[in-house]
């Protein structure tokens, strides 16, 4: 089944670099073979739902560790 999974992390920022939470985020979902389109409110990424899955519990411990004082996650069945 493929699915799409979108990670928010907060304190949210304005303009400027994205916040070290959510690089940290972003990263660990690349780590696990998946390829996040980061947007100005969250990253977004599309695989197999164990492929997101799993990424998504890097992605949170990764935000967490680095800051983030919140972490909302999103995961939608696109493909069954």
């Amino acid at each position: 089944m493929r699915v799409r999974g979108e990670v928010t992390t907060e304190p949210f920022r304005g303009e400027g670099p994205l916040p070290a939470h959510a690089q940290a985020a972003a990263d660990a979902l690349r780590t696990g073979g998946l390829e996040p389109e980061i947007g100005p409110l969250g990253t977004t990424v599309e695989g197999t739902d164990d492929a997101v899955v799993s990424s998504m519990s890097d992605a949170v411990r990764a935000a967490l560790s680095a800051g983030a004082t919140r972490v909302s996650l999103q995961i939608e069945i696109i493909d069954a």
